[in-house]
């Protein structure tokens, strides 16, 4: 899945038409100068040209946007897919969003837009943040946006699109100043890989740099295909850093458990007793003891006032011991999670590895001419 975001009409629909190749044809995205795309897009192979609504998508268990009713049907009125046979989409989803306005307020939409778009940044493979020359401003509901984006910067790319309507002089203050407007909201010490050129079938502007954004384009089909080939060994990465985490809370959850146990007293208040761990939890070193019996990093623990919230919503009395939630023939689910950590997904990552070919990019998988070369891959 490729999730495209950004503010309104900076050409994110136009760059997903030119991407397939659909403009002048039955299968385009509507694309203007306004606000054109109020909904979110689901565009997927299929063996003819098709439009399903969001709530056919929902109701439909073959596919997998069921859990997108949870946002209501406001929502789904507001959610589209269209199956279109291409290629390339028999390999890729493109997910076309509203655009960010930052005048309008969060309510006026009808649904819950963060929480829709946090659900497709956690299922996207590829985030393509487009921003044009004469949006560059960053809002409330931009800045919220990147704080969703958090911890997942290595699958974002920053599109300045439309670069061929700026002089050379131009682009490098455009560029510039991009970067002064998201730097407070990437924290991180390598910035995302930033494309610059204009992702649409009209020929270059006279006098611009022709030969640099041809080569930005080439380089971002590269780096598509390369997310394409690469989504196996990403999905499986994933599968086991959710793991870790799940194992991690697994464990303070019993850690916390234990220790409610060992507070207790016939005569005490359970409720107060746990009040107290809850509120100071390094006065009863659990995450200490985490640290200290277990492979764990502490750049891996959660927040500890998020289990003030856990716990308010899942009563400590409602949890079992770990120790207690072993059986002679299924065995215990902590050694399962750790089997499964330590050395069933990295064999099955490198099995996977291993049973690769080198694949040849042509027409018909990228929907380009010419096979790029990756000028960016570190040695």
């Amino acid at each position: 899945m490729v999730l495209f975001l950004g503010p309104w009409s900076v050409g994110k629909s136009s760059m997903i038409n030119y991407l397939l190749g659909l403009d002048n044809t039955p299968y385009q995205l509507y694309t203007g100068a306004e606000p054109t795309t109020s909904e979110f897009t689901v565009i997927m192979h299929g063996p003819k040209l098709k439009t399903i609504e969001g709530i056919v998508m929902a109701a439909d268990s073959a596919r997998s946007f069921s859990p997108l009713e949870k946002f209501g049907q406001n929502f789904l009125e507001k959610l589209i897919g269209i199956e279109v046979p291409h290629k390339l989409l028999e390999r890729v989803t493109f997910v076309d969003t509203p655009g960010i306005i930052e005048n309008r307020k969060q309510q006026e939409r009808g649904y819950p837009f963060n929480d829709v778009c946090q659900w497709f940044i956690d299922r996207a493979d590829l985030i393509f943040v487009v921003f044009d020359p004469t949006k560059l401003d960053v809002g409330l509901e931009l800045e919220m946006l990147f704080r969703q984006l958090k911890g997942r910067e290595s699958q974002i790319r920053i599109i300045l699109n439309k670069a061929d309507s700026l002089a050379t002089q131009e682009l490098m203050r455009v560029y510039g100043a991009l970067f002064w407007s998201l730097a407070p909201l990437i924290n991180v010490t390598e910035p995302p890989r930033v494309y610059v050129s204009s992702f649409w079938p009209h020929d270059y502007h006279p006098e611009t740099h022709r030969d640099l954004f041809l080569k930005e384009e080439i380089s971002l089909l590269e780096d598509l295909n390369q997310v394409i080939e690469n989504r196996m060994e990403n999905k499986i990465a994933f599968i086991r850093q959710h793991a870790i985490r799940v194992r991690i809370h697994a464990l303070l959850v019993d850690r916390y458990l234990q220790t409610y146990k060992d507070k207790m007293t016939f005569f005490s208040d359970g409720e107060l007793v746990f009040r107290d761990i809850v509120e100071d939890p390094d006065r009863f070193y659990i995450f200490k003891s985490i640290l200290a019996k277990t492979n764990v990093s502490k750049f891996d623990l959660p927040n500890r006032e998020a289990y003030k919230d856990f716990f308010g919503i899942n009563p400590i009395t409602s949890f079992k011991l770990l120790s207690q939630q072993c059986s002679y023939m299924g065995g215990c689910f902590l050694e399962k999670i750790e089997k499964a950590i330590t050395r069933e997904l990295p064999d099955l990552l490198g099995s996977i590895g291993l049973g690769k070919k080198p694949n040849v990019l042509s027409c018909d998988v990228t929907g380009c001419g010419e096979t790029p070369k990756n000028r960016y891959r570190k040695p």
